[in-house]
């Protein structure tokens, strides 16, 4: 079983005063199969609080710990393979190649791990019947819907069965309805790939539908009833 430990986390940026306070004593536990919405004001400090969970940055103090492991001892490169392997990222913008096909978009994780093999083309191409977009497997992105493109984000995530899935306002660029459709796919695959799943969200229905939740404010995390 995966989990993930956060522990007293502090996130300071210098400045040419005192330093920028961003992050204080954050602490949080999930494990396998369940999820978490982080909300709260903009400026409150969630993207630097996703940016440390998927190992894009280093906290101050405190350990992020990810199946045992702490990510902030290993070396750059060491770092960027832990990273590849171990954590989705799913964004508001999707940030979809343009150039490439939908299929090779969901690829693009595996060429981190060297050259893609014919089990992970079989992979996507599940994942993408899974999400409904087996018959838009050779599409561009600027052929898609806004809920496609993020369906395409969603599979490319779980392409390399990832332990963490870090999920940034995944609804934000979406109508109500289409929000909703990405909300359930996104909700079912993290049950059926028994990952851990976080996501940074403003929108209440999505985080009320989320087994726990946290509010960030003023760089304090607190459980939400």
């Amino acid at each position: 079983m995966s989990q993930l430990i956060v522990d007293n986390v502090t996130k300071e940026f210098p400045t040419r005063g005192d330093p920028l306070v961003v992050l204080q004593g954050v602490s949080l536990q999930l494990e396998s199969g369940r999820n978490l919405a982080v909300i709260g004001p903009s400026g409150s400090g969630k993207t630097t609080l996703l940016n440390l969970l998927g190992v894009l940055e280093r906290p101050t103090s405190g350990t992020i710990t990810v199946d045992g492991q702490n990510p902030a001892e290993l070396s750059d490169k060491a770092v960027a393979a832990f990273r590849s392997r171990k954590i989705g990222f799913i964004f508001q913008d999707h940030h979809l190649l343009p150039q490439c096909s939908v299929l090779e978009n969901v690829l693009v994780p595996t060429i981190a791990g060297g050259r893609t093999k014919p089990e992970d083309v079989n992979r996507a191409r599940h994942l993408l019947e899974r999400v409904g977009l087996n018959d838009r497997l050779e599409h561009r992105p600027a052929e898609l819907s806004g809920g496609q493109k993020q369906r395409t984000a969603i599979a490319r995530a779980l392409i390399r069965r990832p332990a963490l899935v870090l999920a940034d306002e995944p609804t934000g660029n979406l109508d109500q309805t289409t929000a909703a459709q990405v909300a359930d796919l996104l909700l079912e695959l993290q049950t059926e790939e028994n990952t851990m799943l976080i996501v940074v969200t403003h929108s209440t229905s999505l985080a009320e539908r989320m087994q726990q939740r946290r509010r960030l404010d003023n760089g304090r995390l607190q459980e939400v009833a």
